[in-house]
């Protein structure tokens, strides 16, 4: 009787084999990054060569002490409206974050986007920080990416309303738009559904049920939905009010009504991966903007300009919190250490004091106890 073969790897189909990760990928994230830098960098070098720095330099001029504390005021209301929305998904995902600590920690990631080249590694540190703290990474991720998804759609749905209703340089471009974009969401939604009925491929269903689950219970549920909504309306609301302000501190007296599907135009241009800390197609676009609603290219750029100080200052509580967070880990650090010194130190006393009281065998060349139960005497010792 033959002994039975095992199967060799040509016998495994290849998509039961897992796909081992690319070794360039982190090369290739990092080439993306560093050319959305460079790219963010040459808008904002041609806008200033055609333009000039007049306006800009006027608009910035302009911020005054009143100006900032608005900016704060403002600010205030958006991180905090935002961390309830994190803190909203986060629990609909079973995992734990208080309220406190997201304010918190939402502070520092506005300022990590803000401060830093690419716009969004705050918000990858607060997801990795805050996966780990929970201690469950997986969920940590997903819910900063929900999160950040429904602001996006928050944004996305009232700029299509407002861009298809009110009067705007695009206005009828959106309405010519918008009907084939319309049946290509609907043809997405029916190729998802088919998807979901016809059991996909093992790997690939779970992954997709994994995500529309997650989706479900972070955002849509009965609990979590009328919080995500309400959080996502406020917080919308606070960037188009920013964005008033600084078009009023660069010298616009446009009503609210011309300036709102303007700024709409600002911010869906500033989720393009291609900016340096959210600057670049933001004042492109709305020097665009500005330029063909008769309102002036260099105002757009000026308000623009103004908008990215502004958010900048009503970011930076989260730079106290950076530096209060560094401070609070070196010093836990420097307890840590103390206290592993303390205790070295108590050991070895306890040592040394154990040693100087057993007695020494060897101080007497005859012992006085017996040894093995025979008498002592000399020929044994």
């Amino acid at each position: 009787m033959s002994a039975p073969t095992l199967p060799t790897a040509s016998a495994v189909p290849a998509r039961d084999l897992p796909t081992p990760p690319r070794p360039d990928a982190p090369r290739r994230r990092a080439l993306r990054t560093h050319l959305g830098t460079l790219a963010g960098t040459a808008v904002l070098a041609v806008l200033l060569w055609r333009l000039g720095t007049g306006a800009l330099l006027d608009g910035l001029g302009r911020i005054d002490g009143a100006t900032v504390l608005a900016a704060l005021g403002i600010g205030l209301v958006t991180t905090v409206f935002s961390a309830w929305r994190w803190a909203l998904v986060a629990r609909g995902l079973r995992i734990r974050l208080p309220f406190a600590a997201a304010v918190a920690d939402y502070y520092r990631a506005l300022f990590l986007n803000a401060a830093l080249p690419g716009g969004v590694l705050g918000d990858v540190h607060r997801a990795v920080r805050h996966g780990r703290s929970a201690g469950d990474l997986g969920r940590g991720v997903r819910a900063v990416v929900l999160e950040r998804a429904a602001g996006q759609l928050a944004l996305t749905g009232v700029g299509v309303a407002v861009l298809l209703t009110m009067p705007s340089p695009v206005l009828g471009e959106a309405r010519r738009i918008a009907p084939p974009a319309g049946l290509a969401l609907l043809g997405a939604l029916a190729v998802i559904l088919a998807l979901r009925m016809n059991r996909t491929p093992a790997r690939r269903g779970r992954a997709l049920r994994a995500a529309l689950g997650a989706a479900r219970a972070g955002r849509l549920s009965r609990r979590n939905l009328p919080g995500v909504a309400l959080s996502s309306v406020v917080v919308l609301a606070g960037h188009l009010t920013m964005f008033v302000l600084a078009a009023r501190v660069a010298g616009s007296a446009a009503s609210v009504a011309v300036l709102t599907p303007l700024a709409v135009l600002a911010l869906l241009a500033m989720g393009l991966p291609l900016n340096v800390g959210g600057w670049g197609p933001r004042e492109g676009v709305t020097a665009w903007a500005f330029g063909a609603a008769g309102l002036g290219a260099g105002t757009g750029l000026g308000t623009a300009v103004v908008y990215g100080v502004l958010s900048l200052v009503a970011s930076l509580p989260g730079a106290v919190v950076l530096v209060a967070r560094r401070h609070a880990v070196r010093y836990a650090r420097s307890s840590s250490e103390s206290d592993t010194v303390a205790r070295t130190a108590v050991s070895s006393a306890k040592q040394s004091a154990k040693e100087s009281a057993r007695p020494a065998s060897s101080s007497f060349p005859f012992s006085a106890d017996p040894s093995e139960g025979r008498p002592m005497t000399p020929e044994a010792v």
